[in-house]
């Protein structure tokens, strides 16, 4: 396939895909029960007029084709508008909860990727073994755990029965530290175990799909033939059958990185982690509609951009493509 034409395909489809996305975007919430005015006046009896006059402000006394204009208008000058709950501009409180989701679940799938291709490259091949046996069982019972109620196991056992992690947030409240060293520590001290739940749950579903990968890759032609030429297991491990049973995780791969902007909603909400995750649970509660569609829209492009570098990089590592 001409190179110029595939980029262009996979260019436009995404394009597409984000155009459509961004219109789910706007009904999805808008959908929901409830008046998101009423947030912005105080608790307790308020007049017809004070609710008219924040709906004014909002736009949400206009029909939903005129709604419609002014969010794409203010979605294409990357203006979100302000928070009803917390009467700041999406982009601020947006932009705080971004960094700790980087950390917390960029930290969390790195080492996910890490430890679940390794395990799975030598559980698929060394199959049938007692490596292999307990790392597919192992993976299997993890991934089908529900993430929740890993995140809430390990706090009763690790932060409340031993007492070696707190249970939550990215620092003590109160906390005063008396240098940068002491603030990281602390920092990584409260990191480690929401990371470490997160990482597990990926990890375990990186290593079923890659011993399936190379389980796979093992019985090809060009496997057969390189170990008839006398490579050693080593070289037609890491040479002939890696790199082509890397392909499938290449997609998963890419699309959880993607899934980093979202934020894991369950661990962050679980440990009061301040990120997107969290910000979205708790704008969803509030019917914060602004927060709510910058969360949704920066995610959902997130993925779909992330899918697009997998389309790239497939170009350059399966030959097939290119036929």
């Amino acid at each position: 396939m001409d190179k110029r034409r595939y980029f262009t395909r996979k260019v436009l489809n995404a394009v597409l895909t984000i155009i459509l996305v961004a219109c789910f975007n706007f009904m999805l919430f808008r959908i929901l029960p409830g008046n998101p005015a009423r947030l912005l006046l105080p608790k307790g009896h308020y007049s017809a007029l004070a609710l008219e006059k924040q709906m004014k402000v909002f736009h949400l006394d206009r029909p939903l084709w005129q709604q419609f204009g002014y969010y794409w208008v203010d979605t294409l000058k990357g203006n979100f508008g302000d928070s009803y709950a917390q009467h700041q501009p999406v982009i601020q409180v947006v932009g705080r909860a971004l960094v700790p989701t980087l950390v917390l679940v960029g930290v969390g799938t790195l080492f996910a990727t890490i430890i679940g291709i390794v395990v799975g490259v030598i559980a698929g091949w060394r199959r049938n073994h007692a490596f292999d046996i307990t790392a597919t069982n192992l993976g299997m019972i993890l991934y089908s755990m529900p993430t929740f109620w890993v995140a809430m196991l390990f706090i009763l056992y690790f932060s409340v029965k031993l007492g070696w992690f707190p249970t939550g947030r990215m620092a003590d409240v109160g906390a005063v530290y008396t240098g940068f060293v002491d603030r990281a520590g602390q920092f990584v001290h409260h990191l480690f175990l929401p990371a470490f739940v997160f990482a597990i749950t990926y990890a375990a579903e990186y290593e079923l799909i890659m011993r399936s990968s190379i389980t796979g890759v093992m019985n090809e032609d060009y496997a057969l033939t390189a170990r008839a030429k006398g490579l050693s297991p080593n070289k037609v491990l890491w040479g002939h059958v890696v790199p082509n049973a890397m392909l499938p995780s290449v997609t998963l791969i890419m699309m959880n990185f993607g899934f980093v902007l979202s934020g894991a909603i369950l661990v962050e909400t679980v440990f009061n982690w301040p990120g997107l995750g969290l910000l979205a649970y708790n704008s969803m509660l509030a019917r914060d509609y602004p927060v709510m569609q910058a969360v949704f829209l920066l995610a959902s492009v997130a993925v779909i951009l992330f899918n697009l570098i997998a389309d790239v990089m497939y170009y350059y590592l399966d030959p097939r493509v290119k036929a």
